[in-house]
Formats: C-alpha cells, sequence, structure tokens
C-alpha cells in the first residue's frame, strides 16, 4: 500500500480473544461461567416481544440501570452501562486518561489495558508485579495520569484486600482509579465500599462471569454522579443506542434472582477449592485463586507440551507463552464434571 496512505491509518497490535471452538468439547479457556443464566432470563426470552427490535432501545438504558442501583444501594446517577465491562472500560479510557504522564497498571494483568491505551494514543507504563504475582502498591506512589487494575487480578487470580485498594486509591487523589472487578463476585470485598470516600474512583463489573452472560454483553460503571456523567457526555458523543432491546430486558432479569446467583457462586467456589487440591496433589503450583480460575504451573512439565496435549483431547484451557508467565496455563472453573474429567487428564498424561 502507499506509504503516504499508511501513515495516516491508526494502526494498533489487536487484543487476541480466546478461542470459541465450535464442536462440543470442554470449555475451560475463557472463564465463562458453566451454568445457564437466571431462570428469569428464560422467561424473558420466552415472553419478548421481537416486534419491539423495530424501535431503538431507550439511550437512558434506565430499566437496567435502576435495578442496578437498587442491588448496589446507590442512587441511578451513580451507575454507567455498557456493551460489556470491554465497552465500559474503552470508554473509560477515552474519558478520563488525557493525561501528558503515563497510565499505570501492572505488567501482567489483562492484556486489553495497552490495546487500549495504545489506540487512544495514551502513553502508559506496567509496574511489574512482585515474586508472587502481588500489586506492589508502593509502585503507583509516582506521579501518573491515571491507574487501572483488575481485582482479583487477570490471568492470576489474585485478590488484594480492599486496605491494599484503598491504599493506591488514597494515594492518586489527583487521577481517576479504576478497579476492575470482572471476577470480585468470586473473592472478597468490593471496592464499591469506597466510591463515597474518594471521588476519583471508578468501580467496573461485568454480567459475563458471575451471572452466565457472557453471550449478551453487559457490563456497567459505579461511581460518583460527576464522573459517570462525564462517561454518558462521551457516549452519546460516541454512540447513543449502546444497550440493545434484549441486553436490557434480560440483563434486568439477571440481576433480579438473587438466590439463584448466590447458589451459581456458591457451587463455583466449591469446585474451585476441589480442584485446587486435585491440582497440589498433582503438583502443580499457583497463586491462591480467588477467581473462577486458576493459574497454574507444573515444575516437571512444560506448559505448552500440556497446553496442546489437552487440546487434542477436546479440553480447551487459555495458554500465552509470554514473558514471566510462559509455564502457566490459565484454567476456568468448570462443572464438577468437567474438572473431574480434567484431572483425570493430567493423571493419565502424569503417569506416561
Amino acid at each position: 500500500m502507499n506509504e503516504k496512505l499508511l501513515k495516516n491509518i491508526r494502526q494498533v497490535e489487536p487484543y487476541v480473544p480466546g478461542e470459541q471452538p465450535q464442536q462440543k468439547v470442554i470449555k475451560l479457556n475463557t472463564n465463562e461461567n458453566p451454568y445457564p443464566p437466571a431462570p428469569g432470563v428464560k422467561r424473558a426470552i420466552a415472553e419478548f416481544d421481537v416486534d419491539r427490535l423495530r424501535l431503538y432501545p431507550d439511550p437512558t438504558a434506565e430499566s437496567l440501570i435502576s435495578v442496578l442501583a437498587d442491588n448496589y444501594g446507590v442512587n441511578r446517577d451513580q451507575v454507567f452501562v455498557g456493551v460489556g465491562s470491554d465497552d465500559v472500560l474503552a470508554m473509560c479510557f477515552l474519558t478520563f486518561f488525557n493525561s501528558d504522564k503515563p497510565i499505570f497498571f501492572p505488567d501482567i494483568t489483562y492484556s486489553f489495558y495497552d490495546v487500549w491505551a495504545e489506540l487512544y494514543r495514551i502513553p502508559y507504563e506496567c509496574q511489574p508485579v512482585d515474586e508472587d504475582f502481588k500489586i506492589v502498591k508502593e509502585d503507583y506512589y509516582k506521579e501518573n495520569g491515571g491507574v487501572i487494575f483488575p481485582n482479583p487480578n487477570a490471568p492470576t487470580a489474585i485478590y488484594e484486600d480492599l486496605p491494599v485498594v484503598e491504599d493506591i486509591i488514597a494515594h492518586n487523589r489527583d487521577v481517576i482509579v479504576i478497579v476492575d472487578e470482572a471476577y470480585i463476585d468470586f473473592a472478597g470485598k468490593s471496592a464499591l465500599e469506597l466510591i463515597d470516600k474518594y471521588d476519583n474512583l471508578i468501580v467496573t463489573q461485568t454480567f459475563s462471569k458471575s451471572r452466565s452472560m457472557a453471550g449478551m454483553r453487559i457490563g456497567y460503571a459505579i461511581s460518583n454522579p460527576t464522573l459517570i456523567k462525564y462517561l454518558n457526555d462521551a457516549k452519546y458523543s460516541f454512540n447513543s443506542y449502546t444497550m440493545n432491546q434484549t441486553s436490557l430486558a434480560y440483563g434486568v432479569e439477571a440481576v433480579k434472582d438473587k438466590a439463584y446467583f448466590e447458589e451459581t457462586i456458591r457451587k463455583i467456589k466449591e469446585t474451585r477449592e476441589w480442584t485446587k487440591k486435585e491440582l497440589s496433589k498433582l503438583g502443580f503450583t499457583f497463586p491462591d485463586a480467588q477467581a473462577n480460575f486458576i493459574f497454574a504451573t507444573h515444575p516437571d512439565y512444560d506448559a505448552k507440551e500440556m497446553f496442546t496435549a489437552l487440546k487434542k483431547e477436546g479440553i480447551y484451557v487459555r495458554f500465552w507463552g509470554s514473558k514471566r508467565i510462559e509455564q502457566y496455563m490459565r484454567i476456568t472453573i468448570g462443572t464438577q464434571e468437567e474438572m473431574e474429567t480434567l484431572i483425570s487428564f493430567f493423571k493419565k498424561y502424569m503417569s506416561k
């Protein structure tokens, strides 16, 4: 192509999503929930009036925002929704990270952060996690243009206690701090407890993991009304109708059924703890997993070779082969039966 043309084209190294095999496999590679959405979602699907699809959806997403606000005990003007938390986070990058100073995030973390930074031409610096893959909070005391980190972190599954999170927020009062809580429902206390205390805090969450709705693409941010207004201003300047009619209807029902939500979380956490014990018996080591996945390595077996062998047997896990984590696999927690199949595979693999 003409070099003059290329000069004015925005080129970025794209995020690479996990594989989505179409054949029937044991799919433990993208941290999806192994259980179906709440029963109310199924009813809403059956009762949905398809004639509504000829109309634009509510640009304010009032029905979904209202049920989320009630669920978390905040006001409606403190909630922002988008097409998955990726959409919400991308909008946050666009809206809040506009300094000449670099934003900070961990060097081992969600690999979309550097993609958004490159896309929006935001300077950034990755702060190294320590030898145990934990965030070094003191590294975030330096001058910066904003901070973002997941809690629990991905792909490590490490949950940082709330005092650590608050310490980072408190040392960055002049910039926006985003705590990405895609996996918080499988872990401990949420940074939502700090929303009223810190006016620079934004917390994002998603329906893709704990609410079993990765296929609907629903995410949200909770903050103070001022920051949410800025997000909405950017959204309405970009795309007013981000949430479709079905996402709004099904999302509302997913939030309403708290009993089903809690039961699903309980099952996943129980299976996670069982899997951790079984992997340990086989010699695997991993950080203490507090998400719906385990970040595992084995001293005697090559991660890429295990990944390839698993795939041949129709068991998909996630492998990167990146610096510092080249011997790790990320294993999503599936059903108890799926995890038993995984453990059986490893036992056979290691008996050869």
